[in-house]
């Protein structure tokens, strides 16, 4: 089927009490593995793309990948939406707009809040018009993913009232205590889903929650089985995202887990098989573990079957 706007999903998530998973793509074999997990689990789905990704893979022929896949058997009966993620200008989202975008972000979290709102409500002004979804950004997450750099400033209830009624967003990410990339916590985990709650009784609109890859440690383990480096890495607890979902987060940001998993599998293929060049039979096996992971999360975010009519 046609790729779907954000609001739709999001809005009936929201009713629904579940939040749908948002993968980062920069490749065919990602795209197929979200739409092969989404049919698997009859889930509804987000393809979503950086500005850097869209600079390695080219907007346009991204978009027409997932245009593609979607129209296509593979697509199938889901509902897939496609979105900027942390879109940084006016202008890199009228870029994604043009190329099929359904959905932008506009990431204006580093602002000061007037300025933040500023431009978060010019592109509600050019997005909604051509039928775009616009989600923006209050608080600031830490770490780092795709130079999206960033120090923690939780989300505050009440200044995500104001944004919400000046902009007219459809969805708004907020700040919790998560983090970019695969290492999140140097101790233990503390995240305020409380505040999640707070927020949605007075925006009363779909909430996202970015850096929240669970960084799996058999996932961890198989790549540092075969070389990989990466002591320390952790990643959300299972229970903490279920409980931010039962506050009232919607779209849940996937990408670590993704890159662990298409990582560890290369790397797994290239120590067993050190003949193999056939980029099919490396990428392949890449492909299905993260299909595995994808499908993991839809069942822990409730996604798992909401697609069906």
């Amino acid at each position: 089927m046609a790729l779907v706007s954000l609001k739709g999903l999001l809005d009936k998530a929201s009713s629904g009490g579940y939040a749908v998973p948002a993968f980062n793509v920069n490749n065919l074999e990602t795209v197929q593995a979200a739409f092969q997990a989404a049919q698997l689990e009859r889930s509804p789905v987000i393809l979503q793309a950086t500005e850097k990704a869209g600079e390695y893979a080219g907007f346009d022929l991204l978009s027409a990948m997932v245009h593609k896949a979607a129209e296509s058997a593979l697509g199938g009966p889901v509902p897939a939406a496609l979105h900027l993620d942390h879109g940084g200008s006016v202008e890199v989202v009228l870029k994604a707009i043009r190329n099929g975008f359904t959905s932008v972000m506009i990431d204006g979290s580093h602002l000061d809040f007037d300025k933040n709102i500023g431009l978060t409500r010019r592109v509600v002004e050019v997005a909604h018009p051509a039928g775009v979804s616009v989600e923006a950004e209050l608080g600031r997450l830490g770490g780092i993913e795709d130079e999206v750099a960033g120090e923690v400033q939780l989300t505050d209830p009440e200044a995500a009232g104001r944004f919400v009624k000046e902009t007219g967003v459809d969805a708004l990410a907020v700040a919790i205590g998560t983090s970019h990339g695969a290492y999140k916590f140097r101790g233990e985990p503390r995240l305020r889903t409380d505040l999640v709650k707070r927020i949605k009784d007075l925006v009363n609109i779909p909430l996202v929650l970015h850096g929240a890859s669970s960084v799996e440690k058999e996932i961890v383990d198989m790549a540092e089985l075969y070389g990989a480096r990466l002591k320390g890495a952790k990643g959300i607890p299972l229970e903490s995202i279920r409980e931010a979902i039962k506050n009232g987060i919607n779209k849940i940001n996937i990408d670590t887990d993704l890159r662990l998993a298409f990582t560890a599998s290369i790397r797994k293929v290239l120590t067993e098989s050190p003949e193999e060049f056939d980029p099919r039979k490396i990428l392949g096996p890449a492909r299905e573990l993260m299909v595995q992971t994808m499908r993991n999360k839809m069942k822990v975010f409730g996604s798992s079957g909401k697609a069906l009519p």
